[in-house]
């Protein structure tokens, strides 16, 4: 039997998995500047906000002048978004509080995801 073989390169997903609020430390931030980065390179993005990361995809967020928007940011990654429902009861954020473009989700969706990812990076 012969081998088949692609006539295209097939695109595999990074899974970027964020866990650190949007403010006070920047590894959220920097989280959602690759993924629109890789987005751009027309990269198949996944971001999965758990814990405190969850309140980056928060809608109406007000910040300084010159300051990042982390809703901003979420809204305009390219990426496929799900939230961690517990996450987001814990800490009272209802999905008509999110961002557009920014999903509930669950453990078995971040399963799922990492099971599929060619790459998962945790920030």
């Amino acid at each position: 039997m012969r081998k088949k073989t692609w006539t295209h390169p097939i695109k595999m997903s990074t899974l970027l998995i964020l866990n650190d609020a949007p403010y006070g430390t920047e590894r959220s931030y920097n989280a959602l500047r690759l993924a629109k980065a890789l987005t751009k390179k027309g990269d198949k993005v996944l971001v999965f906000l758990m814990g405190d990361a969850v309140t980056c995809a928060a809608a109406g967020q007000r910040v300084p002048t010159g300051y990042y928007n982390a809703g901003d940011m979420v809204r305009m990654a390219g990426a496929e978004v799900r939230l961690c429902g517990t996450c987001m009861d814990a800490r009272g954020l209802s999905v008509d509080r999110l961002v557009e473009g920014a999903h509930r989700g669950s453990l078995e969706d971040l399963a799922a995801w990492t099971a599929e990812a060619a790459k998962v990076l945790v920030f």
